[in-house]
């Protein structure tokens, strides 16, 4: 979904907890920032240039790198509709390995709009190189959709996906070609999602055997915060950027913290969680419509200098998560159905 930047606004009522960083005399760094953007956007839009102009602005020297995925506009957006992710992912770590700016810093922070954050969610678990420092998203369907958007009128390469959507979203050339369908989940369609979900499936660890690696990387982060937009339609269902369960039947919300992911810590989320690392945030207004009040204080809390040590502690983690392949297999009682999917493999 594209960025909208909202004229500046009152923040969201009711309590916000800010992350003290004590002032040190401790040497700092201003890393570089990555923005991987969402649905129909591309990585020539005038609001994507604008967030980057904005993050420079409020924290100079600030190497701002915008993921595309083709070397035009029009490419890039038919890309968050077409494609298999897994091979995105793997384009985004060789574009991003291969960057000399970016592979100079001793680590990167990263921010993802709607989709964008997931997928960075996922090159953290398949490859963190560079590694990543903070990771905000907004928006993000961490715990995948349960309804595909509606197409506005005249969005060909949306009515595309669409029109092939109907053919069934666990067919594996949908899997393997339409973007939205591979963070497709219903807690009503959990048996084919395990067995055929192309993405999230993966990334989430939610199949019998588990990927210890994912676990290791993401744990690594220094800070993961989740933003949630109060008064979002567009992804069904809201929740689903703070990692929660919702029953497409009834209503009813599992929160992160009552589900198994969490409790039996599939992918570190309680670890970074019991370290004060896990943030949610919830800010008012529609999808992807973010004021630039909200923009600049995030900039401010989570994108400003790093002292070093720091820096050097959590790119230590992250070297060692990805120096060591561990899995481990579910209870036989307990674990799910489907097929262990390697990055890449589909």
């Amino acid at each position: 979904m594209m960025l909208h930047l909202l004229p500046l606004i009152s923040l969201a009522t009711g309590t916000i907890s800010l992350r003290i960083t004590p002032k040190s005399t401790t040497d700092t760094t201003q890393l570089p920032l990555v923005i991987w953007h969402g649905l129909g956007d591309d990585f020539e839009r005038d609001g994507l240039n604008n967030v980057a102009n904005l993050a420079e602005k409020i924290n100079p020297n600030t190497h701002v790198h915008i993921i595309h995925l083709s070397d035009t506009g029009s490419g890039d957006r038919q890309a968050t509709f077409f494609g298999n992710v897994s091979d995105q992912l793997d384009s985004v770590c060789a574009q991003l390995s291969t960057d000399p700016i970016l592979q100079s810093a001793p680590a990167i922070n990263a921010l993802g709009f709607s989709q964008g954050g997931q997928f960075l969610r996922g090159y953290i678990e398949r490859c963190n190189n560079p590694p990543v420092h903070n990771l905000i998203t907004f928006g993000s369907q961490h715990n995948g959709i349960s309804e595909f958007q509606q197409c506005e009128i005249g969005d060909w390469f949306c009515s595309a996906a669409e029109s092939i959507l109907r053919s069934g979203t666990w067919v594996d050339f949908v899997q393997s070609h339409v973007v939205p369908a591979q963070y497709f989940r219903d807690m009503n369609e959990l048996e084919p999602y395990l067995e055929h979900s192309n993405f999230l499936a993966d990334i989430n660890n939610e199949r019998a055997v588990k990927n210890g690696a994912y676990k290791r990387r993401l744990e690594s982060l220094n800070l993961f915060v989740m933003y949630m937009f109060g008064n979002d339609s567009v992804a069904v269902p809201k929740e689903t950027a703070h990692f929660a369960d919702v029953n497409s039947t009834d209503g009813a919300v599992t929160g992160l913290k009552d589900r198994r992911i969490y409790k039996e810590d599939w992918i570190g989320l309680r670890s970074l969680d019991e370290r004060d690392r896990l943030d949610f945030r919830t800010v008012p207004g529609q999808h992807m419509e973010i004021s630039r009040e909200e923009l600049e204080g995030a900039f401010r809390e989570f994108f400003g200098p790093t002292r070093n040590d720091l820096i050097v502690a959590n790119a230590a983690a992250a070297a060692a998560a990805s120096s060591v392949q561990l899995e481990w297999v579910e209870d036989e009682e307990v674990k799910s159905p489907g097929l262990v999917v390697q990055p890449g493999s589909l």
